[in-house]
Order: structure tokens, then sequence, then C-alpha cells
């Protein structure tokens, strides 16, 4: 560890799962860097989903992973481990982590950290890896999104529908998205969603058909699963993909194999915090090279809600829980 850096330092933790209430601030050490692994003294970390789930004692870290929520953070690298050259040290990054994000410190692998241009603050940094990630990995990976085709988005104000509909405008891609009320469909359109179908007034599958002439959309990508599963399948074209990342709605899903089948359809899903180091650092070549480009130029930006200091985190979750939040929550660290 280098000399200059403290030996403990504040983290957001938990001692039982629960509710927003749960979270509180805590004296732990600062975590020292491994063979490939840099210390990042982080200035913003983001506030995603699986944080909340995890806090609610659902989605418990991986193996060898920090127990301290957060799985994306900005700052800049204060110290490096065995294999990583001592010239990174000072560099300003965005990373990818599998946990310690709501810290003071957290360790990131060197493979999973993206450079921040100067010009790009660094609270917008820290709202981008765990969606970018998430969102280049599962559409167009795993969904094949190819230019000229649909895209159908569950959640279109969250920080993953936001980068979906961006990415997907971006690329050549008509985007439809749903969302809970008619500003919120606003704010999607205004990022540049093709159309906005508020949920709650409309049958997203019929105003799906409509608009797009009873062909149906390529590809879903979708945070719900349960019941809206047979309903997205009915939004579906022939040879349509279907991608899911959540389970918000409940782990289980009624499917008709038969339409499956007779409309070759194709239904797969993916986690991203279980996954090696190995596929992350490939995935995040994959991001720099065509993806990354977008937001060092400022042609994409995410889209912010709100940002809390550390000590707040459970107003964070609160918020995000209300689901009152148009794009990507963050928690201020030392960026101010």
């Amino acid at each position: 560890m280098t000399a200059h850096l403290p030996r403990e330092m504040t983290a957001i933790g938990f001692e039982v799962p629960g509710g927003p209430g749960v979270l509180r601030p805590e004296t732990v050490p600062v975590p020292q860097p491994g063979e490939g692994e840099v210390l990042i003294r982080v200035a913003y970390a983001g506030v995603n989903r699986p944080d909340v789930i995890q806090r609610q004692g659902h989605y418990p870290p991986p193996p060898g992973a920090s127990p301290i929520p957060g799985l994306e953070i900005s700052g800049t690298i204060a110290a490096v481990g065995p294999g990583v050259p001592e010239d990174y040290i000072g560099d300003t990054v965005c990373a990818l982590v599998s946990g310690g994000g709501y810290a003071e410190y957290c360790l990131a692998h060197i493979g999973h950290c993206l450079p921040v241009p100067e010009s790009m603050p660094l609270a917008e940094a820290a709202a981008i890896p765990e969606t970018l990630f998430t969102v280049w990995h599962n559409v167009f990976e795993r969904g094949w999104a190819r230019e000229g085709e649909t895209l159908l988005v569950h959640g279109g104000t969250s920080g993953i529908g936001t980068m979906a509909t961006m990415l997907g405008k971006a690329f050549g891609l008509t985007v439809i998205v749903t969302c809970g009320d008619e500003a919120k469909c606003a704010a999607a359109r205004e990022l540049g969603a093709d159309l906005a179908i508020n949920y709650r007034e409309q049958d997203f599958v019929e105003e799906v058909k409509a608009f797009t002439g009873g062909k149906g959309v390529e590809l879903v990508l979708d945070m719900v699963s349960g019941d809206y599963v047979p309903r997205n399948l009915k939004c579906l074209t022939e040879d349509g993909r279907h991608v899911t990342i959540a389970v918000l709605g409940g782990p289980k899903a009624e499917l008709n194999m038969a339409v499956v089948m007779s409309r070759r359809l194709t239904l797969t899903g993916s986690t991203l915090r279980p996954r090696s180091d190995v596929f992350k650092t490939l995935l995040a070549g994959e991001i720099e090279k065509n993806a990354w480009p977008l937001f060092e130029e400022g042609k994409l930006r995410p889209v912010m809600d709100r940002a809390f200091p550390l000590a707040e985190a459970a107003a964070a979750h609160a918020r995000m829980e209300a689901g009152d939040h148009i794009g990507k929550i963050v928690l201020e660290v030392a960026g101010g």
C-alpha cells in the first residue's frame, strides 16, 4: 500500500437486509489491490437496481467480491497492484466493479476501467459503466441488434432504459419504450425514443403492433419478466429475440413453446456481476472501441437524475424504489 494512503475509510454497509434505512456509514480498512487491480479514490458512485436488491437480501455479492454495495464508480487511480504499471497512478477513470463502490476507495480490475476525458464530469462518468456494459452486451451481443431494426425497452426512463435508447438511436435502431406516466413518456421522447407508451393507460402490445404495422419488433430488452414475457413475445416479429436482464415482476413466466417454435423466437438473458474478469475485460475492450468514443466526444451523455452525498445513500435508495427518478442516481463521495 502506498504510504500516503489512509488505513481506514468511510463506506456504506448494512448489518441485516431490509429497507433503505438499514444503510449506514461505517469505518472499514482501505483495501489493497491484488494482481491486475487498481485502487481508485472514488469521486462518485452510481446507484443501480442491483444495489437495492442486494440491500433487500436477494442478490448476494459473488465469491470474492466486496460486500459493500456499488457496481460503478469514477475517480482517480491511487495505487496499483502487481502486474499493473505504476504509470496508471493519477489517471482519471470510471470502472465497472463487482462491489465496493459506496466507499471512499474501491478496487477495480484494470481491464474494467475506461479513461475519463477532461470534458466529462465525474458524476456523469460514474453513471455510465453498469448500464453501458449491460446494454452493450445484451442488446448488441446477445440480442444481435442491427441497423434498421426495432427495439422495445421496458422502463424507458430508468438508467438502463435511457442508455438503451441513446445507444439504440446512435446505432440506427428504431426505439420503442414503455413508461409509467406521461411526464416520463415525454422525457423518453425528448431523449430520442420513437414511441413512448404509457403502460398504465395503454396496452403496449397493441401499441407496438399499431406502430409497426402489425410486423412487430426484432428485439425486446426486458427488465420485468413474469407475466410480461408472454406479452413481449406477442410484440416480436418472426425470428425475434427476447433478452431478459432482470425479474422485477417475478422470475416465472408461462409460455406457449409451440409459438416459440413456429415463429423461431430466441429467448435469452444474462447477469453481468458474476461473470469472469476475462469476460468483462473483453467486453470493456469492445465498448472502448465501438461505443466509448461517442461519450468521449460528447455525442452521448448519461441522463442524470440526482446526486446524494455518500452518507445519504438511504435517501438515494428510497428515491430509486419510489420510481420517481428519470435517469441515473449517483452518490457524491469526493467529487465536490
